[in-house]
């Protein structure tokens, strides 16, 4: 069964779709907001489960309710504050994850950042506010949560979205530190597939396309059962390719994508650019 970091990772690599090596804020944004694929995997573009953020805050689907607040959570914000005010703060983190959920990020943001002041101890707190900065494209805001988040507990399903941030920012050398320290958890292999995923777009972006497309070759074998995390790896590689002028090989991968999943992103699109 997935943990709530995990489940929240799926939404947010649900987001994340394949990158153009042109960087505008605006075409970083349409870059988030246009990823959507299994949900980032149990839906369907290049989804999976890995990257994380409210990890401790509660799970489920849907709307939430401030009694449904992961209890280690609760018994965080109980030692630090008076019953009256714990139990309020614990419903305006629900709100502010729930909100979340509700892709209002806007609304997120608003409810969640007093809660970093008064409670900056809880991991969850940040990682609501680091997610919701996410979203909006605020990739300073958000690495700032993010770091903070990890530092007060450490999950691996949060950092692909912490790299993502800082591949946003042309931070370079902590995209490949991130990453060292992904491999070093050995982690489940959707979350490696998504670190896997953004220091390949950080490659490519820096003009290394030749050492993008090994990395993601690496794990390009075609394995029994074919899972989310197989396409979207297999999609970036595609991706990679055409942006190197190989549209054979292109075209290729974007095939294998679309016999495993016709409705995977945009594949179909890219497939009849490429004239197949």
């Amino acid at each position: 069964p997935r943990t709530e970091a995990e489940r929240r990772a799926a939404e947010v690599r649900a987001t994340r779709g394949p990158r153009r090596t042109e960087r505008t804020p605006e075409l970083e944004q349409q870059k988030i907001e246009a990823r959507t694929t299994e949900q980032w995997i149990d839906e369907g573009s290049v989804r999976a489960e890995a990257a994380a953020a409210t990890q401790r805050a509660a799970g489920g689907t849907g709307r939430r309710q401030p009694t449904e607040i992961d209890p280690e959570v609760v018994a965080e914000i109980q030692a630090a504050l008076s019953p009256d005010r714990a139990k309020r703060l614990t419903e305006r983190l629900a709100s502010a994850s729930a909100a979340l959920d509700r892709e209002r990020f806007e609304e997120a943001k608003r409810i969640v950042t007093p809660l970093t002041r008064e409670l900056p101890h809880v991991a969850a707190v940040h990682e609501v506010a680091g997610l919701a900065s996410y979203r909006l494209g605020r990739w300073k805001q958000a690495s700032q949560s993010l770091e903070l988040a990890r530092q007060l507990h450490s999950d691996p399903a949060l950092l692909p979205v912490l790299a993502d941030c800082y591949r946003a920012q042309r931070r370079w050398h902590d995209v490949d530190a991130v990453w060292d320290e992904i491999k070093s958890m050995s982690p489940p292999h959707e979350v490696m597939a998504e670190g896997r995923i953004v220091v390949a777009e950080s490659l490519a972006e820096q003009g290394n396309l030749k050492d993008a497309i090994s990395m993601m070759l690496s794990v390009s074998h075609k394995p029994k059962r074919v899972r989310d995390h197989h396409l979207r790896q297999w999609y970036v590689l595609a991706d990679l390719y055409d942006r190197a002028g190989d549209t054979m090989a292109a075209g290729r991968w974007f095939t294998e994508v679309a016999r495993n999943d016709p409705q995977f992103a945009d594949v179909t699109e890219r497939l009849r650019a490429l004239g197949r």
